[in-house]
């Protein structure tokens, strides 16, 4: 695609963005009843969030002019945060993490495909320099201490000479007796054919029979093979089967790739000469346009000094540097209307010394008293952070970039004018500080000429001594909270350090592509008749991207929205919860720390040892965020009980501490933690959900996505799909096994020696059945278990009560009717 295209992609997204704005300032004033309307109302709008935001993630990736990029990464920051707020809105009113629109999708007409949340390509393209650095040092630190994972493979064991003759003479000889078996047999068949001949006598075959059936044969053969062939084309014409190298990577997408690198190098060229124009166009505006700026602001400030003396009487007082100096009274004013707002101010104050306390205080009460009612009553769409950015970005598109004429920049280079705009307004800052400088030391001069004034220096400096003693408290109390114990070290010391003993490990290069799964399309139809179904494999990766990948790959995004501190990823042996780990780290470009029990067992024992290897931890991971704290099998930290076995490792250690440390972490820290656990029964379940702000269930693989894996694994393996092979057989035998058995079993299979076999002896489900007999399923009694356990979470026991006391089944088809022909309106 060429700029241009781009562009106007750029543009129509704008458009849809621009339009779902003013609905949702529509429905901000509107309250509503009805818990299922307002559900739909929200799907719908996050629903469109998510297809504005696919789009803007692609034309900020592509689009090469620096000054748009900069307003797209704004809008697309901020449509990242509105979804993450919608998210949020809908979790709270469904009290459940996982929403289905069948219903919605249907009526807007996407599939479900597109709503899959993109993670953008920025995260890692804006810091791959760093993140390659990071690697090349932890690498080497691995290398040095011997704890890399190439050095650590068991050593080849050296062989004596003797042995290793004897080892091969072995093989030899039976290579030799393997072919002289062979030899054996085709010696036995040519006897046992000639024996056979003696018996029943050489029959004189006649050459017409005999060539009568070759042709019969041949023509059948043909006439199957075209059968098959048309039966074939059929089926890629209804679309059944796949065309011929579908697998395949055509030389169109190759070709668009190589586009894309090159457009990449643009962008890089493009921002640089955009970062050397803005320190240029400042240096010449401040040569030529500073003087007369310097002038014109002393005639303003000048002319408002006489104007305030002929109105009040009196000079003004001059605004401090804190409160902004002289750019608080002009701010796109003129000197005029800055004098009406002084008396229209002086005015307000009269009237307001007029009015009786008692007047005020009925009035409170009233506001008072309303309140609650309205908020029992009706639901009311809660603020957003981000639609004031958003706005605002809208708002720059529509005055420069709308209707903006770019015939004459066709390598889409930054626009000098606009750079001047922009800096014009530093270099006026820039000379008002200096101005304010001078026109208060201009100001105190005429006060003591005309008015005979003297400054009395005593009140200004008790109003000092005040600041600066809550300052002091401030500071105080901050200082003890965050004593620093490693004050005197290097953040590469505790780098090293955290590297050596464990604790700061490498993280897997794993895409959240692979985690393979398939949507649920059923999952609206079983909740409006009261069955709480099960998430599917992805309704688990969109909540890991958006709960985990989003935050922490984007700090504006981070800062603003709904602050998620601690991740729970609750689920059976093999269903993917570490791989979701290391997933979170590599698209974000995260640092990994392994807080396991397990892990920390022996390592800076004592209280002040914990402390001080905690203190390292989250130190390392500001200084480096993004980070992610993994804390695997996290229920050993919760135990109820903890086992004879492992007392002596302490697995309990981090428990009083988990609550602190998530206390002291602020929006600026992108630092997210992560526990993984298998058997979240056995910890002791108020002190867990305290210290997991978000739980999510990971589930075995349903049918779908069984089938889906079981393609995509076989492939990626080296396997060939054949009409031998029946995946959806496969698919319906390993009912509660999970991916890690999947995976287990294919490698088993797919040996380098079957591979190469393919071709004269295909794959058939029968060859894996070996191997997944021999391993053990998730049985639907354990599959209840984690069900009966996430009942009892906060989320949890809120949905239970919900469906059971609330009574929100009445208001489904009053509700859904509703929503359908807002939807209809939308549309």
């Amino acid at each position: 695609m060429s700029n241009a295209m781009y562009n106007k992609m750029w543009h129509q997204t704008q458009e849809a963005l621009n339009s779902l704005l003013d609905k949702e300032s529509q429905k901000l004033v509107e309250q509503e009843k009805n818990p299922v309307y307002i559900f739909q109302m929200l799907a719908t709008f996050y629903i469109k969030y998510v297809q504005i935001f696919r789009n803007l993630e692609n034309v900020y990736d592509q689009i090469v002019h620096p000054q748009k990029r900069l307003l797209i990464r704004k809008i697309l920051d901020g449509t990242m945060g509105r979804i993450l707020e919608l998210k949020n809105d809908m979790v709270e009113l469904e009290l459940s993490e996982f929403h289905y629109f069948d219903d919605i999708l249907q009526d807007l007409k996407l599939a479900p495909q597109q709503l899959d949340i993109p993670i953008p390509k920025y995260f890692l393209k804006e810091k791959i320099e760093v993140i390659r650095e990071r690697k090349k040092i932890l690498a080497q630190i691995l290398a040095d201490s011997g704890l890399d994972a190439t050095s650590m493979k068991l050593a080849i064991k050296s062989m004596p000479f003797e042995e290793a003759i004897k080892l091969i003479q072995v093989a030899e000889r039976a290579r030799q007796g393997r072919l002289r078996a062979l030899f054996m047999k085709q010696i036995y068949l040519q006897e046992y054919r000639a024996k056979q001949a003696r018996l029943l006598g050489e029959k004189v075959a006649d050459a017409g029979a005999a060539a009568l059936r070759i042709q019969k044969v041949w023509r059948g053969f043909c006439q199957s093979k075209r059968t098959e062939r048309e039966r074939e084309e059929e089926m890629i014409f209804l679309g059944m089967n796949p065309p011929p190298l579908f697998d395949q990577v055509s030389a169109a997408i190759m070709q668009a790739e190589k586009v894309n690198l090159l457009r990449s190098a643009v962008q890089l060229r493009h921002e640089e000469g955009y970062r050397e124009a803005l320190v240029t166009i400042k240096n010449h505006l401040q040569q030529t346009e500073g003087p007369d700026i310097k002038e014109s602001l002393r005639d303003q400030i000048r002319q408002w000094f006489i104007e305030c003396r002929n109105l009040t009487g009196s000079f003004p007082e001059y605004p401090n540097v804190e409160d902004g100096g002289s750019a608080m009274i002009f701010s796109n004013k003129t000197p005029e209307q800055v004098i009406e707002d002084i008396l229209a101010s002086q005015e307000e104050e009269e009237k307001n010394k007029k009015k009786g306390k008692k007047a005020q205080k009925e009035e409170k009460k009233k506001v008072v008293k309303e309140k609650p009612k309205e908020e029992e009553e009706e639901w009311k769409m809660s603020r957003s952070a981000f639609l004031p950015s958003m706005k605002e970005g809208s708002d720059v598109y529509k005055d420069t970039w709308m209707n903006k004429d770019e015939s004459q920049n066709f390598p889409q280079d930054y626009d000098e004018e606009l750079i001047k705009k922009e800096k014009r307004k530093e270099v006026e800052a820039e000379i008002r500080v200096q101005v304010d400088e001078l026109m208060r030391q201009e100001l105190k001069n005429l006060k003591l000429a005309v008015n005979k004034e003297i400054e009395l220096p005593v009140r200004a400096g008790k109003k000092g001594k005040k600041k600066n003693k809550g300052k002091k408290g401030k500071r105080g109390k901050r200082g003890k909270k965050d004593k620093d114990l490693t004050a005197d070290r290097t953040i590469e010391s505790l780098f090293k350090e955290l590297v050596e003993e464990g604790l700061l490990i490498q993280a897997r290069k794993v895409n959240l592509s692979d985690y393979i799964g398939e949507y649920s399309y059923l999952g609206t139809t079983l909740r409006h008749v009261s069955i709480e179904p099960m998430p599917s494999l992805l309704d688990v990766r969109q909540l890991i991207t958006l709960y985990g990948i989003l935050p922490l790959g984007s700090a504006a995004v981070h800062e603003k929205a709904p602050l998620v501190k601690s991740l729970l990823l609750a689920g059976p042996s093999g269903v993917g919860k570490k791989m979701l780990v290391h997933t979170i780290c590599t698209e974000t470009g995260a640092n990994l720390f392994n807080l396991s029990a397990a892990n920390i067992a022996g390592k800076y024992p004592g209280k002040n040892g914990l402390q001080m290897m905690l203190h390292m931890v989250f130190k390392v991971a500001r200084q480096l965020q993004p980070s992610v704290v993994w804390i695997e099998d996290t229920e050993k930290t919760f135990y109820k009980k903890v086992p004879n076995n492992e007392k002596m490792n302490d697995p309990k250690r981090l428990k009083k501490q988990l609550p602190k440390i998530l206390k002291l972490l602020k929006p600026d820290d992108r630092i997210l933690i992560v526990g993984t656990t298998q058997r979240p029964f056995d910890a002791e379940l108020q002190s867990f959900c305290r210290a997991y702000q978000k739980i999510i269930l990971v589930p075995r693989p349903d049918y779908a996505s069984r089938y889906v894996l079981w393609k995509q694994i076989i492939q990626r393996n080296g396997g060939v799909l054949t009409k031998a092979l029946n995946i959806s057989c496969l698919a319906k035998v390993t009912d509660g096994f999970t991916q890690g058995n999947i995976v287990r079993v294919v490698k088993g299979v797919l040996t380098d020696r079957r591979i190469r076999q393919q071709i004269q002896k295909p794959l058939t489900p029968a060859e894996f059945i070996p191997l997944i007999a021999g391993m053990n399923p998730v049985y639907k009694e354990e599959e209840e278990c984690f069900k009966n356990w996430y009942a009892k979470t906060p989320l949890g026991r809120k949905r239970v009560l919900a469906l059971t006391v609330g009574g929100r089944e009445k208001e489904t088809e009053k509700g859904k009717k509703k929503g359908k022909k807002e939807r209809k309106k939308n549309v």
